[in-house]
């Protein structure tokens, strides 16, 4: 039996670095799972469209596809608008959608590779406070998501963990370095919880000039890899996602 084909669904930006990153993390998705095909489809700003791989996948002959959203929480994007253009796929696919890649351990894991390739070590979490600065979201569902990933990481052993947001929601990534510094942390970094570079990102750079330490993005950490083929096979096979496999 063919193994459905993985449709990578990022958002996209006008931005070059957004679609060199998701490119760079399907290059390593295709790495870790050999046989496997990986394909990618953007929402909006860069090429090809999520329409346009559907059409060319059933044009090929593919019967069943699985479309992962390339996000970190469930928010708009994947409640409304990738549905909405799973619907208009040719008729003979047969198209399951995986949930989105958050929240996992795996993350977090990515987060602090990052951290300390930005100059952390594993002996600075006691003296060092965390901002986990996301993109932002209007979903209070996403919100509440970003709040329980800060107050489970603390509990790893750093000083003080605070979510921080880009937009729609408060408190921006200053206020936070600020309310950390003010906590007496020694050290404050900002872990940005976001998987390509773009706008919001930036903003988050930018808001973290206060700060002693920036990670980069999560990008082709091969944590957020290992997540996105878990998210694959739990929607390529249901029955065993349901009992925990």
């Amino acid at each position: 039996m063919h193994r459905p084909v993985l449709l990578v669904i990022a958002h996209g930006s006008r931005d070059s670095r957004h679609a060199a990153t998701v490119h760079a993390l399907v290059r390593r998705v295709r790495a870790m799972r050999p046989g496997l095909r990986v394909e990618t489809g953007f929402l909006d700003f860069n090429i090809p469209s999520v329409n346009g791989v559907l059409e060319s996948l059933a044009a090929e002959g593919v019967r069943k596809v699985v479309a992962l959203p390339l996000l970190l929480t469930r928010a708009f994007h994947a409640k409304a608008d990738i549905p909405a253009v799973l619907r208009e796929a040719p008729s003979r696919l047969r198209i399951r959608q995986a949930e989105v890649l958050g929240p996992s351990p795996f993350l977090t894991a990515a987060l602090e590779r990052r951290l300390y390739e930005a100059g952390l070590t594993p002996a600075d979490k006691p003296s060092t406070g965390v901002v986990l600065a996301s993109a932002g979201s209007t979903d209070p569902e996403a919100i509440a998501v970003i709040g329980d990933i800060a107050r489970e990481w603390r509990h790893t052993g750093w000083c003080a963990v605070r979510p921080a947001f880009a937009s729609a929601s408060l408190p921006r990534t200053e206020d936070a370095v600020r309310e950390l510094r003010a906590l007496g942390c020694e050290r404050i970094a900002v872990a940005p919880y976001v998987l390509a570079p773009g706008f919001l990102p930036d903003r988050i750079a930018r808001g973290a000039a206060e700060a002693d330490v920036l990670s980069d993005v999560l990008g082709s950490a091969p944590e957020v890899a290992h997540v996105l083929l878990n998210r694959y096979d739990e929607a390529r096979v249901p029955a065993l996602a349901a009992l925990g496999a």
